[in-house]
């Protein structure tokens, strides 16, 4: 049997002047680019923020299939505890370009809001990107916080 012992190193990847992310535009917008290498699948983030709101890391925790992916909340905040994250968002997209919520996802955003408080890391939101052309509603992405659920 084999036991180790878990360390945490912090290296600076780069330095940047970076605006707080107060609101879903501003996380899609801060999204942007980061499905562009697997755009047929479906793959998760986590965004750490200190406690400004201002972004310190993101991280792909899951990559999934055209119709979905697994996540849990393990892997979810051990990546916010990594980071130092006084607060966390969480995207992923929708191939489809449809950015509306399943069960699912109304689901997984029900138990990371529940485990953000007892973290005492909130989950501030899940956005849900997709494209402005395919959304109903033309604006290319959810948001569970003006859903009501975050």
């Amino acid at each position: 049997m084999k036991i180790y012992e878990a360390s945490i190193k912090y290296s600076l990847v780069s330095e940047c002047q970076s605006s707080a992310l107060d609101c879903p535009a501003m996380i899609y917008q801060y999204m942007q680019g980061a499905f562009d290498n697997y755009p047929m699948q479906e793959s998760f983030w986590v965004i750490c923020m200190n406690r400004k709101n201002q972004p310190i890391s993101r991280t792909m925790i899951s990559l999934g299939t055209i119709s979905g992916t697994m996540i849990s909340p393990a892997e979810v905040f051990r990546v916010a505890i990594l980071g130092s994250a006084a607060n966390i968002a969480v995207a992923h997209q929708h191939p489809s370009g449809d950015p509306h919520p399943s069960q699912q996802d109304i689901r997984a955003t029900r138990n990371l809001v529940e485990c953000g408080k007892m973290m005492q890391i909130p989950l501030l939101d899940h956005i849900i990107c997709g494209d402005p052309k395919s959304d109903p509603k033309g604006i290319g992405y959810y948001s569970f916080n003006e859903g009501g659920l975050c």
